[in-house]
């Protein structure tokens, strides 16, 4: 069992303060030690597979040194960020040996940087998803704030463990009792008294109403209690990735840049979409041919099926899929709504169906599942229509559940193939948890997020969840 510590053992605080134990399970060492077994794992495996099964300690010792020095073993670091971070330090490791010189040919040594580079994003993956949960992965927190924001972080932070870190307790002057099930103290100096005794060096303020001046002062007295003080604004919707903090005229700014708009973006993403086109066109031409000869077999009428939906700007555009649902698919939807008041719920929640009568049984269940029936439309993406990456485009019966701002927000980029709602919540989310997600990604692209959610798009189609 990890640290606890009755609050009122505390010295110099107010008899009120009582409350019951603060129990520590995090192991911060231990998740570290994880984290570089399982890069150290990868690397090897990367070597070993292009060059020789031989130890390259000279460069197994540089990929952990620069991963360390770019905060990869440290916690709160997003899965995009990590990617980022990994890609860059193992292809500055590569160049560093390449300048170097050494027994390994320059073109194995880079075909192992590759390897590399997406081996370790993998298994550090596979490690989160397995450990992620467990009580003793991340590092504990104190959270300074108790109020609507401070509830929401603490939520966000246990729907996602891979992050790293682990409230253990809140403190506020203005409230009392508990926080999002955890204990909270209305004794603000507690908070380094506690942190001191069960060694806890990291804080997040969460404490939106606190005036710039307090908050500043607060700032200063937190310093001095914790190593690393993480202030949470409440800025919900607001892009958080790649944001850059400005001096302006000695106020504090935060620069966010709309990656979209800058034309080198828009050409490296174009460059990404006609690429992955054509290599995963040639690939799947097998699947495509056992598909059709699958659905001409279980149903009567034409391979491949055509909707039109809504394109960049709002423009029509026809995309191709091949056909999971029977000829009079729309005859038997609405005789299943008339019939069943628990299936127009769910009709209107998401627009899906979890026992969707118009599927075509065995193939088209299987082709859904997998999402192999979206493949013709890589030719949409050749041409310019679509991306590899984007929102869904959605019909428009499905765009008229969103609010005008968020129609007009997802009509400014190309509808994608896949993307972060597809690989996170797929059909198990709700037109809210759509609109949210889809927003994420537009105000928070990058070429990382889009690599990110097409190696997420993989697992997704292997181990399909939510999908019907």
């Amino acid at each position: 069992m990890g640290a606890q510590i009755a609050f009122s053992e505390l010295a110099s605080r107010p008899a009120k303060i009582a409350q019951p134990a603060v129990v520590v399970q995090a192991r911060p060492r231990a998740t570290m030690c994880v984290l570089l077994a399982a890069d150290v794992l990868a690397i090897l495996v990367a070597r070993a597979v292009v060059i020789r099964p031989s130890v390259g300690w000279v460069s197994l010792g540089l990929l952990v040194l620069t991963y360390a020095a770019l905060g990869l073993y440290s916690p709160g670091q997003s899965a995009v960020e990590e990617l980022r971070r990994s890609v860059l330090g193992t292809g500055f490791v590569c160049l560093l040996l390449a300048v170097r010189g050494g027994p390994d040919p320059p073109g194995l040594l880079i075909l192992s940087g590759c390897l590399t580079a997406a081996a370790v994003p993998f298994v550090r993956s596979i490690t989160r998803n397995v450990l992620a949960s467990r009580p003793w992965w991340g590092v504990p927190v104190i959270v300074l704030g108790a109020g609507p924001a401070a509830k929401r972080l603490i939520e966000r932070l246990r729907k996602q463990p891979e992050v790293g870190f682990k409230p253990v307790a809140c403190f506020d002057d203005d409230h009392q009792g508990e926080c999002a099930g955890l204990p909270v103290y209305n004794w603000m100096p507690g908070a380094g008294v506690l942190a001191k005794t069960l060694g806890i060096h990291h804080a997040l303020v969460a404490m939106p109403e606190l005036a710039g001046e307090e908050l500043a002062w607060a700032l200063d007295e937190w310093g001095t209690a914790f190593r690393h003080v993480i202030l949470v604004p409440d800025l919900m919707g607001v892009a958080s990735l790649w944001v850059s903090a400005h001096d302006i005229a000695g106020m504090l700014g935060l620069g966010m840049r709309q990656n979209l708009l800058i034309p080198l973006h828009r050409w490296t993403k174009r460059a990404l979409d006609i690429g992955g086109a054509l290599a995963l066109g040639t690939v799947s031409l097998p699947v495509l041919a056992a598909a059709a000869v699958w659905i001409k077999w279980a149903s009567r009428g034409s391979v491949f099926y055509r909707h039109e939906r809504e394109g960049q700007y709002g423009r029509p555009i026809r995309i191709p899929k091949l056909r999971t649902m029977h000829p009079d698919a729309e005859a038997l939807l609405m005789r299943a709504l008339l019939e069943s008041a628990e299936m127009r719920a769910e009709w209107s929640s998401r627009f899906k169906l979890r026992q969707d009568p118009r599927i075509l049984p065995g193939v088209g269940r299987l082709l859904r599942r997998t999402s192999l029936d979206e493949l013709p439309q890589l030719w949409s993406v050749f041409k310019g229509e679509m991306s590899l990456v984007g929102p869904r485009p959605f019909p428009t019966y499905h765009l008229d559940g969103f609010g005008e701002r968020f129609q007009t927000l997802r009509a400014q980029v190309k509808p994608g193939l896949t993307g972060l709602w597809q690989v996170s919540d797929r059909a198990d989310g709700d037109l809210a948890v759509q609109e949210t997600l889809d927003t994420y990604y537009i105000r928070n692209w990058s070429l990382w997020l889009d690599l990110y959610i097409l190696a997420r798009t993989v697992r997704a189609v292997l181990f399909p969840k939510g999908a019907y």
